[in-house]
């Protein structure tokens, strides 16, 4: 068979393959994180589930979603056994590991949560000497400072909700979380009234979605990435962004 026919037929075989990993649906990872994304009457909502599952839908994609210990999301995209995972920071230890959709999903900012009967304010990293930090693991804080300081001691919590629990028993002196992500949380959890923040932030970042390393993937993360921006420009985008505003009025946001 002549060179070029068989470079043909293998374009074909190619693109085949592409095809059938298309119409496979995109397994996407995520651990609940309100209200970005999260589980209600055992469906996925929040925030960026929705602004993605709209992407999908112009996209033609079918998803399949499962929820799950962050450290596992992690593992799964590494091994191959997830497509995606759903809002993920983007740093650089990452991005030989899984292909990043180019525009974020949200902003996010990150806070210290206190007891509002023990609270400890907080403007400089000196005001943390001495003091145990709840953190959350495998989650990623983009504070360099704040991640190599020895001024205080960290304590890993298997969940935010496990996080706010010690916070109250005085267990931990303050949590570190995203500012949108705690006080809906803590409305959630009926702790409007025992919990609060320091407005001085610790830093900002933004949710993405990636995908498994996987060239055939790089369309979709191309096509996903300019969706989404068209959708950004859209009314739908702003009332979607109006139905998940920010609590600011259930939790107090200043320190005593």
């Amino acid at each position: 068979m002549p060179v070029f026919q068989r470079q043909i037929i293998a374009a074909l075989l190619l693109c085949s393959l592409a095809l059938a990993a298309r119409a496979e649906p995109l397994r996407i990872v995520t651990e609940a994180w309100a209200p970005y994304v999260y589980e209600e009457n055992g469906q996925p909502a929040g925030l960026d589930y929705e602004i993605t599952r709209e992407v999908l839908r112009r996209l033609n994609v079918e998803a399949q979603w499962q929820f799950m210990p962050w450290k596992r999301c992690l593992l799964e995209l590494q091994q191959g056994q997830a497509d995606a995972i759903l809002d993920i920071f983007r740093i650089p230890e990452r991005e030989s590991q899984m292909l990043f959709v180019e525009e974020p999903l949200s902003d996010v900012q990150f806070v210290l949560f206190f007891a509002r009967n023990r609270p400890y304010p907080y403007r400089q990293l000196d005001d943390l000497r001495d003091l145990l930090i709840g953190t959350s693991p495998g989650y990623w804080y983009n504070n360099t400072k704040f991640r190599n300081s020895r001024l205080f001691s960290r304590e890993e919590a298997p969940s935010h909700e496990a996080n706010f629990g010690k916070l109250l028993r005085n267990r931990v002196d303050l949590v570190v979380n995203d500012r949108r992500a705690g006080l809906f949380l803590a409305s959630q959890l009926g702790l409007d009234q025992q919990l609060g923040y320091n407005p001085t932030p610790l830093g900002s970042d933004r949710l993405y979605l990636a995908l498994r390393r996987d060239p055939r993937l790089q369309a979709l993360a191309d096509d996903f990435a300019r969706e989404l921006q068209r959708f950004k420009r859209e009314d739908s985008y702003a009332r979607l962004q109006a139905r998940y505003a920010n609590p600011d009025n259930h939790v107090a946001s200043t320190a005593r």
